[in-house]
């Protein structure tokens, strides 16, 4: 009897992830996928309108720079299907590998590229098929990265510990705005604009740099282990052959609601990041106050406030995860889009409010940010079963990116023009996907009592 005992007691337990190394696994991996996505976003206003399109209408070229950076946006879902059908086949552990490798690579490659006044439309080109491949990494990075937490958390805290990747998108944004400011401070322009050399070489280096955190994330990934959801799944033969197929066979309405949870969180980060660094930075923007060069604020200025206001967004990214947790991801999410909504009418006097007025629409909007991409990353993946939720969250999460992100800066910097230079529009459009997302939110139901087993 004994030993029928002492047997049963040294039967190995199956491995589990730490709770530091799920933590540590998922925030390292996010924050370098987005560092190199954003320093494309920061690229995009700063350097390729000049470097990768032919000189003439500045509008045209900006258009043109965003319209590129929009195609990852495009090439983000079709990620998603590939590495969500090998994260629902073979595992998370490896998709994730797979996925972070593929945007170091890319935009490594970014870094070596040579301009358009070296190989004419062909440097423009290689620019749109390595950001493709940004965009394609990146549509399999999230998923994988939200059920590495999601799945290895505690009961009660999956938001929580879904927070935790999502950080790694104001860390990201930090480190490749702070060193794309560092680059410009030890090579400084006139009049706070880029000077020749950063346009000549030093833009190249956060994309080259970019190898060095890739290796260091590789390493923390390969010390993973396959989370038991997966494991369990696959021991019951609960796994499918093609899980893209299934997906969308029985799970499309959580799809739909997927996508439009995610929209006006992808509406207002873009909004505040991308497009307004473009119009905090061009000379003489319409309502932008008291800054330098007729109104614009120089690129150093504006990417200090930018840098500064984004650390609300890591703090309430973090903060909105236990709310989540205690008050449920659908009723939390309500009151933050209605504060979206509201923010988006209040847009023109915040914005051309001088320097207080710019610092606080940087400093609201970053805020909301946090609190309404927080509770995503378990939300979406609690909309689908074990055996289809890295593809059906994927898929979600990224055909939003094309109506939320893809096209914002683009409409935004288009409205601006045809108005005058007049913001109110871009405000009205953020409100408009607000009040989206606010439909699917009343539509949807709460999910954060699911079986994430299941």
């Amino acid at each position: 009897m004994s030993t029928a005992v002492d047997s049963a007691s040294s039967t190995p337990a199956a491995p589990v992830n730490p709770r530091n190394r799920v933590i540590i696994a998922s925030l390292v991996g996010t924050t370098i996928e987005f560092y190199d996505f954003y320093g494309y976003a920061v690229a995009a206003v700063l350097v390729f309108p000049f470097l990768f399109f032919p000189q003439g209408d500045p509008t045209v070229a900006l258009l043109s720079s965003f319209a590129v950076f929009g195609a990852a946006m495009v090439a983000r879902p079709i990620g998603a299907a590939f590495y969500g059908h090998l994260g629902d086949r073979i595992g998370r552990k490896a998709t994730l590998i797979a996925s972070l490798l593929t945007m170091g690579i890319a935009t490594f490659l970014i870094g070596c590229l040579p301009t358009f006044n070296e190989i004419g439309w062909f440097a423009t080109l290689l620019l749109v098929v390595l950001r493709l491949a940004q965009g394609f990494a990146l549509g399999g990075e999230w998923s994988g990265a939200a059920l590495v937490a999601t799945e290895n958390a505690p009961k009660g805290k999956r938001a929580w510990y879904g927070a935790w990747p999502q950080l790694g998108a104001p860390l990201g944004f930090i480190i490749a705005n702070g060193l794309f400011l560092i680059i410009n401070a030890a090579l400084p322009g006139e009049n706070g604009q880029p000077s020749e050399a950063f346009l000549s070489w030093g833009w190249r280096l956060p994309f080259l740099l970019s190898a060095v955190m890739v290796i260091v994330g590789l390493w923390v990934r390969f010390r993973l282990v396959e989370a038991e959801a997966f494991t369990k799944a696959s021991k019951e033969k609960r796994l499918v052959k093609v899980p893209l197929g299934e997906v969308f066979r029985s799970h499309w309405k959580q799809i739909i609601l997927g996508i439009f949870y995610m929209l006006a969180t992808y509406g207002i980060f873009y909004t505040v990041s991308t497009w307004g660094l473009t119009y905090g930075t061009k000379p003489a923007p319409a309502g932008l106050g008291d800054g330098a060069e007729g109104g614009a604020y120089g690129f150093v200025h504006f990417e200090l406030l930018l840098i500064a206001t984004c650390v609300l967004f890591g703090i309430t990214t973090l903060i909105s995860g236990p709310l989540a947790d205690k008050v449920g991801r659908r009723k939390f999410l309500i009151w933050v889009t209605i504060a979206i909504i509201v923010f988006g009418m209040v847009f023109q006097p915040l914005w051309s409010g001088g320097i207080v007025g710019t610092t606080l629409w940087l400093a609201i909007g970053f805020t909301l940010m946090g609190l309404t991409f927080g509770p995503q990353a378990a939300l979406l993946p609690e909309l689908f079963p074990t055996n289809v939720r890295y593809t059906g969250s994927g898929i979600a999460y990224n055909i939003s990116s094309i109506l939320g992100a893809a096209i914002t800066p683009f409409v935004a910097t288009a409205l601006v023009a045809a108005t005058a230079g007049q913001s109110w529009l871009v405000g009205l459009y953020l409100a408009g996907l607000g009040v989206l997302t606010l439909i699917a939110l009343f539509l949807g139901t709460e999910t954060k009592d699911v079986d994430i087993e299941h």
